[in-house]
Formats: C-alpha cells, sequence, structure tokens
C-alpha cells in the first residue's frame, strides 16, 4: 500500500527502533523542511555507511581483523550494489535475505531516478523512504543474528576483548574475502 503523505512518513519514523530513530535522526527534521529528493539523498548517504560499517564490523569482530587495516581497505573498496551482497556473503558466510534485497531494491531504483534528474512522483520517494526504514529495521535483527551487532546504530562496544590478528594476515584475509584495492600501503 502506498504511503499516502508525509505524516505517514514521519509515524513510520516514529514506530522504528530507537536504533533506528537515532541512526536516521535527521530525518524529522528533513520530512517537514526539506525536498522529497533531498530526504532521499540523505537515506542513501547513511544506508551506505551502515552497509560499509556491516562489512568492516563482519571483519573485525566475526573474523578479528586489525581494525586500522580493515577500516583503510574498506574505505578505499569500490563498493557496488551486487559487490555489498557478495561481500556480505563472504564476511557472514550466509547470504542476504530475499525479502532484504527486495526492499532494497525497491528504494534503490526510486533513487535512481533521483539522482538521475528523473520525474518521480513524491508516493514513490515517500515509499522508498519507509521501505529504507524496514530494510534498517530487518538489517539489524539479521546481524544482529549472526554476529552479535547492528549495522544501524553506534558501534561503540561492537569488537569486544578479542585479539586482533596482526597487520599481515589481515591483508590477506581481506583478501580472501574479496576486498579489492592496495593493501600495501595500508
Amino acid at each position: 500500500m502506498p504511503v499516502s503523505s508525509y505524516k505517514a512518513v514521519l509515524r513510520a519514523y516514529n514506530e522504528s527502533s530507537k536504533e533506528v530513530q537515532e541512526y536516521f535522526d535527521q530525518l524529522p527534521h528533513l520530512v517537514r523542511t526539506s525536498t522529497w529528493e533531498v530526504v532521499i539523498a540523505y537515506l542513501f548517504v547513511r544506508l551506505e555507511t551502515a552497509q560499509n560499517m556491516a562489512l568492516y564490523c563482519g571483519v573485525v569482530k566475526v573474523h578479528r581483523a586489525s581494525t586500522t587495516v580493515a577500516q583503510n581497505v574498506i574505505n578505499r573498496h569500490h563498493l557496488t550494489r551486487k559487490g555489498f551482497q557478495s561481500l556480505f556473503n563472504n564476511v557472514f558466510g550466509k547470504e542476504l535475505p530475499k525479502r532484504l534485497t527486495d526492499l532494497s531494491k525497491k528504494a534503490e531504483l526510486t533513487r535512481d531516478q533521483v539522482v538521475h534528474g528523473k520525474k518521480v512522483k513524491p508516493a514513490s520517494m515517500r515509499d522508498a523512504v519507509v521501505d529504507i526504514l524496514s530494510y534498517a529495521e530487518e538489517m539489524n535483527s539479521f546481524v544482529q543474528d549472526l554476529a552479535g551487532f547492528k549495522p544501524f546504530n553506534h558501534m561503540r562496544g561492537f569488537k569486544g576483548r578479542a585479539k586482533s590478528l596482526d597487520t599481515r594476515t589481515t591483508k590477506w584475509l581481506l583478501k580472501g574475502l574479496g576486498f579489492g584495492g592496495k593493501t600495501e600501503d595500508v
């Protein structure tokens, strides 16, 4: 069912978990004061940040990678939509559920139209906003079950006390998981 108004978007936001509300803390203000295009841009910046954090936290927590090397390699890695799915599978040993990929695909189509200057109906943009909120909730739940952290959240203390691998081993680990880019300068 299409999202009928900005009030319905705000209602979906207010019904989201505390973590998701804090992660998208600028959303209510932007919905009230900006265009839907600005709202979409904000949401996708935050979504892609969370995806990068999921991969970073996954290699650090699950595989005990050196935090410094992992941060540098992941920041240099060009992440595509398909690439995220593949790396997620490599890092966590599980594919993203179809429901999650369907939610993101639908919203990404709207995002692509917005970013490329196409005419997009406000209803489609409102739907995309609510889909991203749903995606964030479901991704948090899925990753929490897999690895014990939520990517759409603050990341303080996610690693625990486990000892990290050394720099050289971490570089090989990241190459093996599929992260590209030069690791020699890291």
